[in-house]
């Protein structure tokens, strides 16, 4: 599907899409949990329904309302030999756990960039908790078959830190006790600082966090048992960057349901925008931003890599060089985002420079309407939109229905906000 996005003046207020890392999280809390859960406010990306179907299929049972879901579950009990997490990272990284929590044996798959993403991290760490574990060279499909039991271990932390969430989980519903996770080089602690928190609201036993390099189940280590539950997802960082970029670029408008006490990871947008000299300003009915003059900054996206995408369509308006710290974190994404964002913002007169790990932008040019490519990377299609709103000339974005990973509502939101989407010729619907 093709998306033409004319240079457009935004103007108005816009809620902020459910966060998928917390939505995703309480699936997953939800199945371990022994009773009834209402999600409020539930995210419908696709990742967010690849959740939905793995818990059903791990033997949850499930009623998807407007408002609300409404989850049944007496733990992993699973009820087919297969599940299938979509183009989810997350999900096959915390899953592949809790589906070890199982004595049957099940194959793990996935889609997309998913296949090619390497899992010898499940062939490393599992054998050691008892559970079979075949591989096809260290990517999908799984073939995995426990029970899984708690055990002393260390595991590397640098890939991703969803290996670690799936383990807390798993971990927290085996019973773990006086065992501890080891953990080296651990990035993106603030995404292990949400799935703590999640798992103590859903009650589920909560280890003890010893300078994100150990994190240790007590002997006395437990978990609460209440029949129903209520957990509210939050609005989304990563998604409500893109919505904050936009404003900075082409507002004015407010962007409502952002947690600022939030432990997601890229609420570090705020810091990026402030360090830029954006017009922003954090009130109480959400967060205002309005364009300005803009200058280059400095940051440091280590444990935030999906904000590379919104960061460059932001130093992209920003005089002078902006860099950006944490380019290592890129390879394994939907694309290998740092080409992918060089070759893409390329294509409309933005230089990018890739400098070991860190990257810098040129910014401050006028910005070239272009013909670009998503890659199939939901972030990459969203950035492109965002820096086309200014642009010198419409900006056509193949590809473009890959937003629906994670944003499904990402266009209409945009053309909410007054964007021209779209020619006579063209529409941006999904085909």
């Amino acid at each position: 599907m093709k998306v033409t996005v004319q240079p457009s003046q935004l103007q108005g207020n816009i809620q902020a899409p459910a966060s998928k890392s917390s939505m995703q999280r309480a699936c997953a809390a939800a199945l371990l949990n022994k009773g009834t859960v209402y999600i409020q406010n539930p995210g419908h990306s696709n990742d967010d329904q690849a959740a939905l179907d793995i818990i059903q299929r791990l033997g949850a049972k499930i009623v998807i309302g407007s408002e609300e879901v409404k989850v049944e579950s007496n733990g992993v009990l699973p009820v087919a030999g297969e599940i299938n997490c979509g183009e989810s990272g997350l999900s096959i990284r915390m899953f592949t756990p809790l589906v070890a929590l199982s004595n049957k044996e099940i194959t793990v798959n996935g889609s997309g960039s998913l296949v090619t993403r390497p899992m010898d991290f499940f062939d490393e760490i599992l054998p050691q908790l008892n559970v079979s574990v075949k591989s096809n060279q260290g990517k999908l499909p799984l073939v995995v078959k426990g029970p899984l039991k708690p055990a002393n271990i260390e595991v590397d932390g640098g890939l991703s830190s969803q290996f670690l969430t799936g383990l807390l989980l798993a971990y927290s519903a085996a019973g773990a006790k006086d065992v501890s996770i080891k953990v080296n080089n651990l990035k993106s602690r603030p995404y292990i600082d949400l799935t703590l928190d999640v798992m103590k609201q859903f009650g589920l036993a909560v280890p003890e966090n010893k300078k994100y390099e150990e994190f240790y189940f007590p002997a006395k280590a437990g978990s609460s048992n209440e029949s129903e539950r209520q957990y509210t997802v939050e609005g989304d960082w990563s998604g409500g960057a893109f919505l904050l970029v936009a404003g900075a670029i082409a507002g004015p408008i407010t962007i409502r349901g952002l947690d600022m006490t939030s432990t997601q990871a890229d609420k570090g947008i705020v810091d990026a925008l402030m360090a830029a000299n954006a017009g922003i300003a954090i009130e109480a009915k959400g967060i205002r931003l309005h364009p300005v003059e803009m200058n280059g900054f400095e940051f440091d996206a280590t444990d935030s890599p999906d904000l590379f995408p919104p960061l460059v369509a932001l130093a992209a308006y920003c005089k002078g060089q902006t860099m950006i710290k944490g380019v290592s974190r890129l390879a394994h994404k939907e694309s290998d985002r740092a080409l992918t964002l060089q070759e893409e913002f390329g294509k409309m007169g933005v230089k990018i420079i890739l400098d070991g790990n860190q990257m810098i932008i040129e910014g401050g040019s006028r910005i070239k309407g272009a013909h670009v490519h998503s890659r199939h990377d939901h972030r990459i299609a969203m950035a492109c939109a965002v820096a086309a709103l200014k642009a010198d000339r419409e900006t056509v974005i193949e590809e473009a229905q890959a937003v629906k990973k994670s944003y499904p509502d990402f266009y209409d939101d945009l053309k909410k906000l007054g964007a021209s989407l779209g020619n006579k010729t063209s529409k941006y619907k999904f085909e």
